[in-house]
C-alpha cells in the first residue's frame, strides 16, 4: 500500500475533530455543533480526554471558536443553497464532516473537500472503513497550497464548473501559510463566477487577543512551532479586509469573535464564549 494512503492528517487536524467531539462531551446544551463523526474517523488512543490539550477548562474557549467558526459555515452555506448556489468548496478540509453529518443538504451541492495528498488519502480510506464511503457528490481533490495555483487547476478536473457560482471556506488555515500563498488564494477565489463568496478565518495579532487569553495563545504558538507547523501569518481585521478588496473583492465583510458569541453562545449559563484569537473574513465576488 503507498505510504500516503496511511499518512494520519497532521496534529491540528485531529485536534480540531477531538475539541468539536468533546464540546458535545462535556459543554451543556444547546450545543453550537454536534458532530462527532470526526472523533470516529480519527479514533484516539483510550483516554484521549486526558491529554494536556483535551483539557474542559483550559481548552474551551478555543473549542468554543471552533464549533462557532464551523456553524457559521454551515449555517452560511445553508443561506446560499437558498439562492441557488450548488457548489461548495473546503479549502484544507482536515476531517471536516459536513457531507457525512448533514446529508439532506450535502446532496444538493457538490462539494469538493482539498487537502494535503497524504492527508486526504487517510480520511478517504477512514470513510470506507467506518460505512461512510465516498458519495457521488464528494469529490476529494488533492493538493499541496504553497504550489502556487496547483490546487485551482486540479479543483477543475475534479469537475468544479467555474462558469458557476460557488461558496469556498477556508477555516483554520491561513496562520500556517505565507501571506503570498493567502493571497495568491485570495486572488483566484475572487476569479470565481460573480455572486460567490468565500468565508475565511484568520489568526489575530497578539495584540489584538484579550489579555487573559495571551498567555493560552503564546503556548499554543510554541507547541505548534515544536509540531513542525509553526503560525507564520497574523491580520488585524482592517488588514484582511483590504487583502480581499486589494485581490478583487466586490464586498467584504468581518464576522467578529463578539458577533459569533452572540449569534451563538447568548444565553448560557456557562460562560462559554468563542476565543477572541480568531475571526472570520466573508467576501463576495
Amino acid at each position: 500500500m503507498p505510504a500516503e494512503r496511511t499518512a494520519a492528517p497532521d496534529g491540528t487536524a485531529l485536534r480540531v475533530a477531538l475539541w468539536r467531539a468533546l464540546h458535545v462531551q462535556v459543554d451543556p446544551p444547546p450545543h453550537v455543533l454536534e458532530d462527532e463523526v470526526g472523533l470516529l474517523l480519527a479514533t484516539p488512543e483510550d483516554g484521549w480526554r486526558q491529554r494536556p490539550d483535551m483539557d474542559a477548562q483550559t481548552t474551551r474557549r478555543a473549542r468554543a471558536s471552533i464549533v462557532a467558526r464551523a456553524r457559521f459555515i454551515e449555517d452560511f452555506v445553508v443561506e446560499q443553497i437558498g439562492r441557488g448556489i450548488g457548489q461548495y468548496v473546503i479549502l484544507g478540509a482536515g476531517l471536516d464532516t459536513f457531507v457525512q453529518r448533514r446529508p439532506e443538504i450535502a446532496s444538493g451541492l457538490r462539494t469538493f473537500e482539498v487537502d494535503q495528498p497524504g492527508a486526504q488519502a487517510w480520511k478517504q480510506q477512514r470513510l470506507i472503513e467506518t460505512g461512510f464511503g465516498i458519495p457521488e457528490y464528494l469529490r476529494l481533490v488533492p493538493v499541496d497550497f504553497e504550489t502556487g495555483w496547483s490546487w485551482w487547476e486540479k479543483l477543475a478536473a475534479a469537475g468544479f464548473d467555474s462558469d458557476r457560482p460557488a461558496i469556498m471556506a477556508s477555516a483554520g488555515v491561513t496562520m500556517y501559510l505565507s501571506k503570498e500563498a493567502i493571497m495568491t488564494t485570495l486572488r483566484r477565489a475572487a476569479a470565481l463566477a460573480r455572486g460567490s463568496t468565500l468565508v475565511m478565518s484568520f489568526m489575530l495579532p497578539l495584540e489584538f487577543v484579550d489579555s487573559e487569553e495571551r498567555a493560552r495563545r503564546l503556548a499554543t504558538e510554541k507547541a505548534a512551532q515544536a509540531a513542525g507547523t509553526p503560525f507564520i501569518s497574523f491580520f488585524s481585521p482592517t488588514e484582511m479586509l483590504a487583502l480581499a478588496r486589494d485581490a478583487g473583492f466586490r464586498q467584504v465583510e468581518h464576522v467578529s469573535a463578539s458577533s459569533l458569541a452572540e449569534r451563538y453562545f447568548v444565553g448560557r449559563t456557562d460562560g462559554l464564549r468563542p476565543s477572541s484569537a480568531e475571526e472570520l473574513l466573508v467576501a463576495t465576488i
